[in-house]
């Protein structure tokens, strides 16, 4: 044989292993990329997001679980996910504990009397009938709160002073939010009065405080009163205490919880022409804190996935798979929604291709990571690159999660992304009665519904899957 006939013979039997090789990888077809490109350009210039975010921000408002507004906002998520086409739409119920926020006030009342703007966090156990009066012991941080004697802190309002600083990742939450979450059972299981923090917050001169929930599961716990002062007000107490002389403070917290309460997972799918039993997972939470009017958190996370889902729905041809988007239930006080949604559909862990929520505000989305099959490494890839012109970069080293109300099927096996906002500013209006429509900048929320309309249609279309499958991803670190 000749020379040149060897070469060429060689060169195709590398170029069949190679393809041999690659057999049993996802992929997306050339002409789903095109379409995908084409809804993220349509995406750009669409309104149906923000016109949701606005309107359920507007008639509904606040959306504090167990309150009467809960329950008005899943009806109007229902009525707008029928008049905007989604082929069915349903609820699944969901059970937690009803807590409930009557009053709060706070002051120093010796050395130097001050009124202080404070807030109860979520699962709080009240004060006393008028109040409650003590000395205030700084401790440095949860490691001091671990290792400090009972008695130096027994019958005194225990203070952590961590304060957050803006990073585009919001990594400082992490901090802030574990002695949010742990700070308060800690100081009741040695003893003290009550717990306060300096907010979990980002805006050091804005004097509005920062709610949240801290781990005290029902009124059966042993629970004390616990509170966020804002960051100006951590500010004043801690100049007061610098001064080496006793500080006094009141608490007057009526709060607490009032029984279980039945709330529900709002349901709307666009389905599948060839797989209507597979589904591309993605909501936001529906309930908010009670101070704003959860506009970043997490309305505009329900209007992205609504958003995107739309512009789908508006193709001449439905996608070969369900999109199936998710306004879950009480995701502040203990991912109940996501939890709920895991348990009722953990036998289709499989079916569910791949997921990703939206919880992290109405900014631009930056970083993309997964957790899928190696296989489907290359479909990853491929979404990577429809997004890239949006400003998303991929992070193949990193896990995903899906987000927080979807971390349960995640950790149940589901495939999953995790696409993250910019959130310098995120902290600044999280948790406090700042989170209003006007924060949300509708350019900034039309490239999230580009990012979310595009990945989701790729995932629909995809040949093969992404690796979802009972226990598939238990070594995922998540993020």
């Amino acid at each position: 044989m000749k020379p040149m006939l060897v070469a060429a013979a060689a060169a195709l039997c590398v170029s069949t292993a190679t393809l041999a090789s690659a057999a049993g990888n996802t992929k997306i077809p050339a002409a789903a990329v095109k379409t995908a490109e084409q809804l993220r350009d349509q995406a750009l210039n669409d309104d149906i997001a923000y016109k949701f975010l606005e309107g359920l921000t507007t008639e509904i408002g606040p959306r504090l679980a167990a309150s009467d507004n809960d329950a008005r906002a899943r009806e109007w998520v229902i009525a707008k996910f029928k008049a905007l086409g989604f082929d069915k739409v349903y609820s699944e119920p969901v059970t937690y504990p009803k807590w409930v926020r009557r009053h709060e006030s706070g002051e120093i009342v010796s050395p130097f009397p001050q009124r202080l703007v404070l807030t109860a966090l979520g699962h709080s156990f009240g004060t006393p009938a008028g109040g409650l009066t003590s000395e205030v012991v700084r401790v440095a941080d949860m490691a001091a709160l671990k290792e400090i004697d009972a008695d130096k802190i027994e019958g005194k309002i225990v203070y952590i002073g961590f304060r957050m600083q803006p990073h585009r990742d919001g990594h400082d939450y992490g901090t802030a939010s574990n002695i949010r979450v742990e700070g308060p059972p800690l100081a009741a299981s040695k003893g003290a009065a009550a717990f306060l923090l300096r907010s979990a917050g980002t805006d050091a001169h804005t004097r509005a405080a920062h709610t949240g929930v801290t781990r005290f599961a029902d009124a059966s716990a042993k629970g004390i009163p616990a509170a966020a002062l804002s960051n100006p007000d951590a500010d004043q107490l801690e100049r007061e205490l610098a001064y080496g002389k006793p500080v006094t403070l009141k608490l007057d917290l009526d709060v607490g919880f009032e029984g279980d309460y039945t709330s529900a997972n709002v349901i709307g799918e666009i389905t599948g022409r060839k797989h209507p039993n597979e589904v591309v997972a993605l909501g936001g939470h529906l309930d908010s804190w009670d101070p704003g009017t959860g506009a970043i958190d997490d309305g505009a996370g329900v209007a992205i996935a609504t958003g995107a889902a739309h512009l789908v729905a508006q193709l001449k041809q439905r996608p070969d798979r369900t999109i199936r988007v998710i306004a879950f239930a009480n995701e502040e006080a203990g991912l109940y929604g996501g939890k709920a949604y895991g348990e009722k559909h953990a036998k289709d862990v499989a079916k569910h291709q791949l997921g990703s929520e939206s919880d992290f505000g109405a900014a631009p989305v930056w970083r993309m990571s997964a957790s899928v099959k190696p296989e489907a490494r290359e479909a990853v890839a491929q979404i990577a690159n429809v997004l890239k012109p949006l400003g998303v970069e991929y992070d193949d080293k990193a896990d995903a999660g899906g987000g927080p109300d979807l971390s349960d099927m995640h950790k149940r096996g589901m495939a999953a992304l995790t696409l993250v906002q910019d959130g310098t500013h995120y902290f600044d209006l999280h948790h406090t009665s700042n989170d209003t429509f006007d924060k949300v900048d509708a350019k900034e929320l039309a490239q999230n519904v580009a990012v979310y309309a595009a990945w989701i249609y790729l995932a629909a279309q995809a040949e093969g899957d992404f690796g979802s499958a009972p226990g598939a991803f238990k070594d995922s670190k998540g993020e």
